[in-house]
């Protein structure tokens, strides 16, 4: 394949599997495929619409009228700032989305997996201060870990579901080592601090 053709199809992949997603894509397997899939339709579609809101739209709004007002001085400040300030503003985000989910009663399985992507997000911010791990393969591998703490919750066989996230995660990771993005360690990295957050955050509650 033409190296030009395998960069877009790299940047793509990039594209479509944005971390932003991961939280609300987890929450709709969720409504799908567990028991959360008797709660109401109008209930499902609010809390849909709800975590979309503070987990995609708002940081994403957020994060570029930061970029947009610091244009002028980006290259004035230190990466390790560039990179820290787009995880806050997530953070931040995401906490109001919890206490929103919290103050209206959200079932806690519910609220799980913001408590996930909130201690995956704070680790990683964490660790980027000083080492540059990939939050594209933190969120994949957190969406693992996600899927191995509810096959616990909800007693089924995850193995299919396990083998393409596995084989997603490849993709990612190979993606983003294409666009020289991250070393395989930071990729692995991700991987590993997404899984494990997320495994341990879920099954802890």
């Amino acid at each position: 394949m033409n190296n030009k053709y395998l960069v877009r199809l790299a940047h793509t992949v990039s594209i479509i599997f944005r971390p932003f997603y991961l939280p609300l894509a987890g929450l709709a397997a969720l409504f799908v495929f567990s028991t959360l899939s008797l709660l109401p339709l109008a209930y499902k579609l609010v809390v849909l619409a709800l975590v979309w809101v503070f987990t995609v739209i708002l940081p994403h709004i957020l994060i570029t009228l930061y970029h947009n007002y610091k244009s002028r001085r980006l290259f004035r400040l230190a990466p390790k700032e560039r990179r820290l300030v787009p995880y806050t503003i997530s953070i931040i985000c995401y906490l109001s989305c919890y206490w929103l989910l919290s103050f209206f009663n959200a079932h806690h399985t519910i609220k799980a997996i913001l408590v996930a992507a909130l201690a995956v997000q704070m680790v990683c911010a964490l660790i980027n201060v000083k080492w540059k791990i990939s939050t594209h393969t933190a969120a994949i591998g957190s969406f693992l870990g996600g899927l191995i703490a509810y096959s616990f919750i909800f007693y089924f066989n995850p193995i299919w579901w396990f083998c393409l996230i596995t084989l997603i995660g490849g993709i990612i990771g190979s993606s983003r080592m294409i666009l020289r993005q991250h070393t395989l360690g930071e990729i692995v990295g991700g991987y590993t601090v997404g899984f494990l957050g997320a495994l341990f955050s879920i099954l802890m509650l």
